[in-house]
């Protein structure tokens, strides 16, 4: 008789249950970590969580390399989209066919962080900075992946839950969060995923949210789990777990923060790599303390289960047995590749440069001209088409790398390097020769002229010549370049040691003052040699951009937009050299070019794209395709744009398209193309709508220049009046479409008007105002070609209810930090100074309240004052003195009698101290 739990005709609840119960309590505790246990008595074989499918299978071997996400997102093709990732998963499950062990079907993709500031670190891996852009092509790329069935393909996992932006401390800083923020930005990405079914797992981040860690959010199940009848499966991110009572300090031992994990929401624990010793330890302590229940226990692996039972593991016949070896780099995913590399290609300039039109000779210049550079969740290429082989292929090409080659020469001689391919240590001696890379933010890269390769440093801390170029995850191969009188030091980046030459051989040293002095002679400088290249040629082609694992990677963030200083001289010089220079962008976040936009005629940009990236590249540059590409991502022109790194009020502090005001570089939504459109002819369904109505918008759009293009019709809607302060345009829809010259089409695009509310932190609630819009229809968020108004009759936020208020749902705040009122949930604010203030609009005062008390806390106590209208002159309604506290969660009621007032009024509390924690806030009689 078959158990019920292989019964594939059941519901899946059913045989998640029925396995359960078979279970027992070791077990069930043996499936809690990454590496699940076998259960042969059950015939339950090992399951391994996490396989990294961003763009493509990585870490695997070779397998077909698609263009990174954020390039993805630049096609504005969702069903692009979602055709890589169908491939990634058909590759996934080759893989696993031949090693099951190594190549889990639980795979951790997409990553769906809102993209807030484009200095973050892992920029690349995410989709754009608008979160309903950013749910859209996380559940196209998502629904490929888990395919069309009833059975799954591999279970994708969102990454990395919740409001993560920044790699610097990304372990001990904590997000702020402000209601707003949470429900309208971030939720908002991760939702349609889960609702959908197209991911069935999540990631939560590495960071703090309001200073609680992200591991432990009740949002995971009060919010997240709420989105889908399905069992979501939650999955720590590597080493998370320890960072609880680690770095984080959050709880006192591992007992007890795993026991809060595991209750938050956590179902598997990634850490100590495939030693489940450790971990299996501390909950199995957990349960003995009486800190967790074996119902905890059963709640997690049922979301284990459910996904195991959806992947068909139990069904009778194994699932997609027609997926074979053969489908890996197969000519339909080449295809795919490059399809997707060239709709990803946009076009940000173009004075009439492009297309070209029969260049005789191209130079093809600078140091990503003929590479295909891998990021760290890159798929081991296959094949590389570098921008230099796919322009080779139309016409003669003259290349130039464009570096600097210089010698390093101290005191006691030059730097000396092996011919050996194999490398060795670097010694004083001979001169040698070493090519440089500036990758920006003061990291450079010695690539030895002797043998070809990349100077990196062993773990025995000598300096050798024996690397490819950067790579691992440990990049060993950078060095700063510190000025020196006379000269420079070298400081090795990874290990923030100096390079010191000890008995004639190069190695690191703790001791600055040891650092050896070295003289750079410049040999040739490569600008030079690419302005002659240049000048030789009808046209440049000039490739810069980012190396994916150098100054802009995880773990690390940029410190600024520029363009890496050589970089921009190798553009200036080539450009001097010939006019008719084309600038080609590779890289996985947005660049301040400026100076490029205002002298350069043709600037393209696209992200590192994969192995068919310079077809794809001469393809566009050539005129055979159209470039289709749009910005998902506001191009400022210089960091100094950017509110603070750590700051994630994108609407306090005018963040991301939404709310800036300035002028940018590139707006968002921007991409040109060879030809011209027009608009025409916007109508609306109606021009008074409900709440639960769906706005339906019609324009027209004629291709009216004589070459067949490519277009993307964006639909923003402005709110011209509320409550509070609204974007200043969101988009709501939009369409791909081609056209033939002359060519006319009716563009149609829905917009629900559920779409247009706001979270109203006076009720908690999202609420869709009685009030005046505006649709704007056009190529990019500032091309806006057409307008047209509606009204929505909504409702009309009432005065706020001062009876009990949570602090945190406060309108505006100055000088405030969000944080946790208690371990579990419940957020409260803090003052990180004296004067600090939030504020209570629209206050309803008629009830004439003779009392306020507030739950606070404070080690060294403090004062509040309340106070009308405004924060330093403002009427003081009373003043609540707060005595000290044990602890921030320890807090205490603290009251005041009011002066009398009424009428409609905005509070403020004013914080007189630093470090005063307010959580509730009631009034009355």
């Amino acid at each position: 008789m078959t158990e019920p739990f292989r019964d594939p005709g059941l519901p899946t609840r059913t045989r998640v249950s029925d396995l359960v119960a078979r279970l027992t309590l070791a077990e069930k505790i043996g499936l809690l970590h990454q590496y699940q246990a076998p259960v042969d008595r059950l015939g339950l074989k090992p399951f391994r969580t996490g396989t990294e499918a961003l763009h493509g299978l990585a870490w695997l071997g070779p397998a077909t390399v698609f263009p990174q996400a954020i390039g993805l997102a630049s096609t504005w093709n969702p069903e692009l989209v979602r055709g890589v990732g169908a491939a990634t998963a058909d590759e996934v499950l080759a893989f696993h066919r031949k090693d099951p062990a190594g190549a889990g079907r639980n795979v951790w993709a997409p990553v769906v962080n809102p993209l807030r500031d484009p200095r973050w670190g892992r920029n690349e891996e995410g989709y754009s900075e608008d979160p309903w852009l950013t749910g859209v092509l996380g559940t196209a790329y998502a629904t490929g992946l888990r395919g069309d069935g009833p059975v799954l393909k591999t279970a994708p996992t969102l990454k990395h839950f919740l409001a993560y932006n920044n790699e610097t401390d990304r372990c001990v800083s904590s997000s702020n969060l402000p209601p707003r923020v949470l429900h309208e930005y971030e939720l908002r990405a991760f939702r349609p995923p889960i609702e959908s079914g197209a991911a069935v797992a999540v990631m939560p981040s590495y960071n703090l949210v309001n200073g609680r860690p992200a591991h432990l959010s009740p949002l995971i199940n009060d919010v997240l789990r709420t989105w889908t009848g399905e069992d979501v499966l939650v999955v720590s991110d590597a080493y998370a777990p320890a960072n609880l009572f680690g770095m984080q300090a959050y709880h006192a031992d591992p007992a007890e923060a795993y026991a809060h994990a595991l209750k938050a929401g956590l179902d598997s624990f990634t850490q100590d790599d495939a030693n489940p010793e450790a971990t299996l330890g501390h909950l199995r302590t957990a349960l003995d303390r009486g800190l967790i229940t074996e119902a905890d226990i059963d709640t997690a692996v049922r979301h284990a289960l459910s996904i195991r039972t959806r992947l068909g593991e139990f069904d009778p016949v194994e699932p997609q047995e027609e997926i074979s070896e053969e489908v890996v780099n197969c000519t339909e995913h080449q295809r795919l590749a490059r399809e997707a590399a060239r709709q990803s290609i946009t076009l940000l300039k173009n004075d009439g440069l492009l297309p070209l039109c029969a260049p005789k000779r191209v130079a093809v210049i600078g140091p990503l001209a003929d590479v295909l550079l891998e990021d760290w969740y890159s798929g081991t290429l296959p094949y590389r088409v570098t921008a230099r082989n796919g322009i080779a292929e139309r016409c003669e090409t003259v290349y130039c790398e464009g570096v600097d080659r210089i010698t390093l020469r101290a005191e006691e001689g030059y730097v000396s390097a092996t011919a050996d391919y194999t490398g060795g240590p670097l010694g004083i001696g001979a001169s040698a020769e070493f090519d440089v890379f500036d990758w920006g933010g003061g990291a450079y890269a010695f690539r030895s002229v002797a043998n070809g390769r990349h100077v990196s440093v062993g773990r025995d801390g000598v300096l050798v010549n024996d690397q490819p170029g950067p790579n691992g995850w440990e990049v060993r191969q950078t060095f700063r370049m510190e000025e020196r009188f006379r000269g420079v030091v070298l400081r090795h980046i990874s290990t923030d040691q100096y390079v010191t030459a000890d008995r004639g051989t190069l190695r690191l040293t703790d001791d600055p003052d040891a650092a050896t002095l070295l003289v750079v002679d410049l040999v040739e400088s490569g600008a030079a040699r690419a302005a002659r290249a240049a000048a030789d040629a009808d046209v440049a082609v000039v490739v810069v951009g980012d190396h994916p694992l150098v100054n802009g990677r995880e773990t690390e963030d940029r410190a600024d937009l520029a363009l890496p200083q050589g970089q921009e001289k190798l553009v200036r010089a080539v450009h001097e050299a010939n006019r008719a220079t084309v600038l080609v962008v590779s890289s996985g976040y947005p660049f301040a070019v400026t100076w490029a936009d205002a002298h350069v005629p043709a600037i393209l940009w696209s992200s590192h794209g994969g192995q068919e990236y310079g077809h794809a590249l001469a393809d566009v540059l050539f005129g055979d395709a159209d470039p289709s590409g749009r910005l998902t991502q506001t191009w400022y022109r210089s960091a100094g744009e950017l509110p603070d790194l750590f700051d994630y009020d994108i609407i306090a502090t005018d963040a991301t398209y939404l709310y800036y005001r300035g002028t940018p570089l590139y707006p968002f939504g921007h991409g040109l193309s060879y030809t011209r459109f027009t608009y025409s002819d916007l109508s609306l369904s109606s021009d008074d709508l409900a709440p639960d109505d769906t706005l339906t918008v019609q324009v027209t759009v004629t291709n009216s220049g004589w070459r067949a293009g490519e277009e993307v019709v964006q639909v923003y809607t402005h709110q011209q009046r509320s409550r509070v302060k609204q974007p200043v345009r969101a988009l709501r829809g939009f369409r791909k479409v081609r056209l033939a010259p002359g060519e006319s089409r009716t563009v149609e695009i829905g917009v629900p008007i559920e779409d247009l509310a706001f979270w109203d932190v006076t009720r908690g609630r999202f609420a869709i105002e009685d009030a005046s819009h505006k649709v704007h229809v056009g190529s990019s968020s500032r091309d806006i070609r057409l307008c047209a108004p509606f009204t929505v009759k909504g409702e009309r936020v009432p005065p706020r209810d001062l009876r009990a208020l949570d602090a945190a749902d406060h309108d505006e705040y100055d000088g405030i930090v969000l944080c946790d009122a208690a371990r579990e949930r419940g957020d409260a604010v803090r003052s990180a100074g004296p004067g600090a203030w939030i504020v209570f609009r629209d206050a309803d005062l008629d009830g004439k309240p003779e009392q306020a008390v507030l739950s606070a806390a404070s080690t060294e106590g403090g004062v509040l004052t309340l106070r009308l209208d405004d924060p330093l002159h403002g009427e003081v309604l009373g003043t609540v003195t707060v005595r000290p506290t044990a602890g921030g969660h320890d807090f205490v009621e603290a009251a005041t009698a009011l002066s009398p007032a009424t009428g409609v009024r905005d509070l403020y509390v004013v914080f007189e101290n630093e470090g005063v924690t307010v959580r509730t806030l009631g009034f009355g009689r």
